[in-house]
């Protein structure tokens, strides 16, 4: 399934790398970087720029190869958490955003420290370094080299270093400001050459009318039954957000962008600008699967997407296009998670055992944990397989397992004041052991259940199923630890007071205020457009 690359595409790819790295030497060599400015940009950031970043850094090849490839062989149902996502962007704009801000911290294990007690810091930062090598970085790399292997037959290994290459060449040197301002094209591109995939892949299979056609009725319903294996309902209206929660209001990944704007209102309408865009997908990633599906008879998950860009739909030059869109989205993500992984391990762990260091020394300690998180990433990549040929699904699996008990204790922990550290701890310990129970269980046994006796019974629950039965006792574990009697000395006060209630109160004061009521109408008005939107969604593919 080689690729039939010409002149005028090899060109094309030739001219976004020549740019990107423009853009980011042209971003690095600015003037020596601070602190603050390597690892937030300054906290200069604009809304357009924060909301495009956030998308770029979110699109990554498991969103190419995965929901594709989850599209040809389910269809549009994968969709569901593309838009379980917008809901929770939503809720980050307008209620968590301030309170990130107004604590004044640099990481979310940082916040964890003032919210609740300095022993979560360091375990949270290394639990989140980890994640993002098997969440992040390793399925990006793994997930981008099958479909260069696929298209080109270059060997996966290949194919990640050269794009951590190119990456790294302006993400480590010129930190947050070049990653963000990169992402603003990098964003546009892979929009745009996504789109163009799916128009070309439209019209080979006539249109939308000739796609339902050629598949069963069951591909254009969002909404499964409850005993879906995959995508059962229940679970993907309850289950899902628990996730989204996650991955969006508590991963430095995502934080960061919102810490890097210039204002509260920049960074709530950058969130809500990041919603808008994560509607997309479902249009220009989720629907070219089934387009591969409804071309190519037998086409097997993750191969969807490699098979339909290898084709001949595409003319000439438009194919480079779509191949800049998907390179773009793998080098985006990257230089954002080297980004972050160097803010955590710098600030949550060197700066935290030398608070003298200079700005120069915690840069440089960043650039160099960057370089080794990479070649660690690298080597790690073959690991994905062992668990599932989807990509995408693996991700969510694995990000179910481990993210229910860090949802409840930073969802408390934002809403209540009473919430102490006590029961985020014992939270964090009893619901991520009995995650990673799962985890190893699953990877362990496989479809092998009957050796286990009755633990079979855990591995057994859909993953969404499981995160909903975890968030309940995480939850059930952390307020009834935190409304217990305090028989021992007293606990910790809390050093950020700003919480959910204030955040709230402070939006109902403001819009009374007529010097702010126009910056709120309009983020009120492309809040209401995006949940009209998903609803319209919901109703033509219900």
């Amino acid at each position: 399934m080689q690729v039939d690359f010409t002149i005028l595409d090899t060109l094309i790819l030739l001219i976004y790398l020549v740019v990107v790295l423009s853009l980011g030497f042209y971003f690095s060599s600015k003037k020596e970087h601070s602190y603050e400015e390597y690892f937030l940009a300054g906290k200069k950031m604009g809304w357009i720029t924060v909301g495009l970043s956030i998308f770029a850094t979110n699109i990554s090849s498991e969103h190419f190869i995965g929901l594709a490839g989850a599209g040809s062989a389910r269809g549009l149902a994968v969709g569901q958490f593309e838009l379980m996502a917008v809901f929770i962007l939503i809720i980050l704009g307008w209620l968590i955003t301030p309170i990130y801000i107004k604590s004044g911290v640099t990481t979310t294990p940082e916040f964890l420290e003032k919210r609740f007690d300095p022993s979560l810091r360091k375990p949270f930062a290394a639990i989140s370094i980890i994640i993002y090598i098997f969440t992040k970085i390793s399925v990006s790399l793994f997930a981008g080299g099958i479909l260069f292997n696929k298209m080109f037959g270059l060997n996966i290994y290949t194919s990640a270093i050269m794009i951590v290459l190119f990456t790294g060449l302006y993400s480590v040197l010129g930190g947050a400001t070049a990653v963000m301002k990169t992402h603003a094209f990098q964003a546009v591109i892979l929009i745009v050459g996504a789109l163009l995939l799916t128009i070309f892949g439209l019209k080979a299979v006539g249109g939308y009318s000739g796609l339902q056609e050629k598949l069963p009725h069951d591909f254009f319903n969002m909404f499964k039954p409850s005993s879906d294996p995959d995508y059962p309902w229940t679970g993907v209206i309850f289950g899902a957000p628990i996730l989204a929660f996650w991955y969006w209001i508590t991963d430095q990944y995502f934080v960061q962008k919102i810490l890097s704007a210039k204002s509260i209102n920049d960074a709530r309408r950058g969130s809500l600008f990041a919603g808008l865009l994560k509607v997309l997908p479902i249009f220009i990633l989720v629907i070219p699967g089934l387009i591969a599906a409804a071309m190519f008879q037998n086409v097997k998950g993750d191969e969807a997407y490699p098979l339909l860009l290898s084709s001949n739909i595409l003319p000439v030059g438009v194919k480079g296009l779509v191949l800049a869109g998907l390179l773009a989205a793998i080098m985006s993500s990257l230089s954002s998670v080297f980004n972050t992984t160097a803010a955590l391990f710098t600030n949550d762990f060197y700066k935290v055992n030398n608070p003298n260091a200079s700005d120069r020394e915690l840069v440089l300690v960043g650039r160099l944990s960057t370089t080794a998180i990479v070649i660690l990433a690298i080597i790690c990549v073959p690991l994905v397989k062992l668990i599932s040929s989807q990509v995408y699904l693996y991700l969510q699996s694995l990000q179910g397992y481990i993210s229910p008990p860090i949802t409840a204790v930073f969802l408390w922990g934002f809403i209540l004041k009473k919430v102490n550290a006590r029961a985020a701890i014992a939270t964090l310990i009893v619901g991520e052991s009995i995650g990673f129970l799962r985890l190893i269980l699953e990877t362990v046994y496989g479809s092998n259940l009957q050796s286990i006796g009755i633990l079979s019974s855990i591995v057994n629950i859909n993953f969404l199923n499981f995160s909903i039965l975890l968030f309940v006792l995480s939850t059930i574990i952390i307020i009834f630890i935190s409304y217990l009697p305090q028989r021992e000395k007293k606990l910790r006060e809390s050093s950020v007071p700003y919480l959910v209630p204030n955040s709230f109160s402070e939006l109902v004061l403001n819009f009374s205020n007529g010097g702010t009521k126009i910056f709120l109408s309009a983020n009120i008005i492309m809040s209401a457009f995006i949940l009209l939107l998903i609803i319209g969604l919901w109703s033509l593919w219900f």
